[in-house]
C-alpha cells in the first residue's frame, strides 16, 4: 500500500527533504538531496484547494460551492497558495507603490511624470541617485 509522502516533520513540522529513491522494480537506491516538486511540498489544506481549482477550471463560484466556502475565502486561499508556489514572484507584487502614494507623491512634485508612469505600470524606480533615476522591471 502506498501512502502519501509526507512534506512535514511530525515531531517538529519542518520540512522533510528527499534523500532516497527506490527503484520498485529492480530495487537500486539512489541516495543524495532531491528537491521536493512544489506542489507536493503543499499543506493539505492547500493541495485540496488545488484540486477544487483545477477540477472546476478555475471557475472561482464553482470552488465556492465545491467547498462551501465563502468568495472572499477562495480569493484568499488563491492568493496564499500562489505565495507559497511562487514566493519570489508575490514578493515582487507586494513591493509595488500604492496608486494613491504615486499621484501623491506626483502632485508633492517629488517624482516626474514619466517616473508616475513607470510606477503606475508596475515598474520599480531606484532614486538612490538623483542625476539618473534608473527603471527597473
Amino acid at each position: 500500500m502506498d501512502y502519501a509522502m509526507p512534506s512535514r516533520c511530525p515531531v517538529c513540522s519542518g520540512n522533510l527533504e528527499i534523500t532516497k529513491l527506490t527503484c520498485p522494480k529492480c530495487r537500486t537506491e539512489i541516495g543524495g538531496k532531491f528537491a521536493p516538486c512544489k506542489f507536493c511540498a503543499l499543506d493539505e489544506k492547500m493541495k485540496t484547494f488545488l484540486d477544487a481549482f483545477l477540477k472546476s477550471r478555475g471557475n472561482i463560484r464553482e470552488v465556492e460551492k465545491t467547498l462551501s466556502i465563502s468568495y472572499p475565502t477562495v480569493r484568499g486561499l488563491l492568493e496564499e497558495l500562489l505565495r507559497q508556489l511562487y514566493p519570489e514572484e508575490t514578493a515582487r507584487e507586494d513591493e509595488k507603490v500604492p496608486s494613491e502614494k504615486i499621484f501623491d507623491m506626483l502632485e508633492r512634485k517629488q517624482i516626474t511624470a514619466d517616473e508616475a508612469a513607470a510606477l503606475l505600470s508596475g515598474r520599480r524606480i531606484d532614486f538612490s541617485d538623483e542625476k539618473g533615476r534608473e527603471e527597473h522591471e
